[in-house]
């Protein structure tokens, strides 16, 4: 096997793994999304049903008072 071969090889080898990765990374973006908007709901529910039971709004970036 020639040099030249060995590196077409490895090169092809790494741009398949390259876009295998980039499959992926694209499929953790969408999972990504798609959790932030369920927390982002479940925080604005919580917050509902705080201030339903007569509490104050919880908000995110608060540190609770035991901190």
């Amino acid at each position: 096997m020639t040099d030249t071969t060995q590196l077409e090889e490895k090169i092809a080898h790494l741009t398949r793994t390259v876009e295998d990765m980039s499959d992926i990374v694209a499929r953790q973006e969408t999972e990504i999304a798609t959790l932030t908007r369920r927390v982002e709901m479940l925080m604005q529910r919580s917050a509902e049903a705080e201030l339903d039971v007569g509490g104050t709004a919880v908000m995110a970036d608060q540190r609770p008072p035991h901190w």
